[in-house]
This record gives C-alpha cells, sequence and structure tokens, in this order.
C-alpha cells in the first residue's frame, strides 16, 4: 500500500475515534439550558470528523486518482519546482509569527503581505502597498472592533 494509503487509514482511525468522542461522549455532561441549544459544544468536532472520514475514505478507494495531468506535483521531481520560494515563505511565515507580538499587528501583517507578495513575483508597487497596507487595516478593524478580540496595533515599545 502506498504511503498515502497508510497515512489516509491512520487519519481515518483516528477520525472514527475523534467522531465516536464527539457523537457520544462529550455532550453528556451538558446543562439542561444547553441540550435546547440549536448548537452543542460538539456540533464543529462531529462535523470535522464526518469530513475527515469521508476524506480518508476516498484516498483510501482511490478516488481523488486518475490519470497526471499537466500542472500536477510529481513529488519525484520536487526539484524542478521553485522550492526556494516555498522556503522563503515558510521562512516569513515563521518570522511573522515571532513579530506578531513585538512590531504589532499593523506593522507585521503589512510587511508579511508585501514581502510574501514581492517573494511571488509582484512587482506593481502601486497596487501591492495600498491593497496590503488596506487589507491589514480592515482585518485588524474587524477583529478588534467588531470581534472585540485585542490585537496590539502598534510595536511594545509604543506602549500601546
Amino acid at each position: 500500500m502506498a504511503l498515502d494509503r497508510w497515512i489516509a487509514l491512520i487519519l481515518l482511525l483516528f477520525c472514527l475515534v475523534y467522531g465516536y468522542t464527539a457523537w457520544f461522549s462529550m455532550d453528556g455532561e451538558l446543562a439542561p439550558f444547553m441540550k435546547r441549544n440549536p448548537i452543542w459544544p460538539s456540533t464543529f468536532p462531529k462535523v470535522l470528523s464526518i469530513i475527515g472520514v469521508i476524506t480518508s475514505l476516498v484516498i483510501l478507494t482511490g478516488l481523488e486518482k486518475g490519470e497526471q495531468k499537466i500542472g500536477e506535483i510529481d513529488y519525484r521531481r520536487l526539484t524542478d519546482y521553485n522550492l526556494g520560494q516555498a522556503l522563503l515563505l515558510l521562512g516569513l511565515m515563521v518570522a511573522y509569527a515571532f513579530c506578531l507580538r513585538t512590531v504589532g499587528f499593523l506593522i507585521s501583517t503589512s510587511c508579511f503581505l508585501i514581502l510574501g507578495s514581492v517573494i511571488l513575483g509582484e512587482r506593481k508597487w502601486h497596487l501591492m502597498l495600498p491593497l496590503s497596507i488596506g487589507a491589514t487595516l480592515i482585518v485588524w478593524y474587524l477583529v478588534q472592533e467588531i470581534l472585540g478580540i485585542f490585537l496590539r496595533p502598534l510595536p511594545i515599545f509604543l506602549g500601546v
């Protein structure tokens, strides 16, 4: 059996155990007023377990396989792809995670979006800068003001 099918089998077993827990043991300790709610704490785990079981079964049965088409990734020829870009993006993601608290959401997210688009080959600075900064401001406003989740907007040393 191929490696992807072994992984799918392990994932299927995990999803079955996870689903059993979600369906039969999570809701037993609910308070009486919670039992009348349409959405319980176990709703999302139930959905995840169903999606995981279906996905695992599709991989196990080989339904996702077909003839290899042009544009699909051939894992035997990984060196033919832009591996440098992928590694740079992964490094940028790690740096973003480390900078998020100290540098602040607005600066680190704007820099992440700008540098990420430069790594991917975007050169239209007149579009890239306003879109990156605008998207950062919109996301910050939605999370901070609408959802009420605090995101440090500016660097720590500014005391905000």
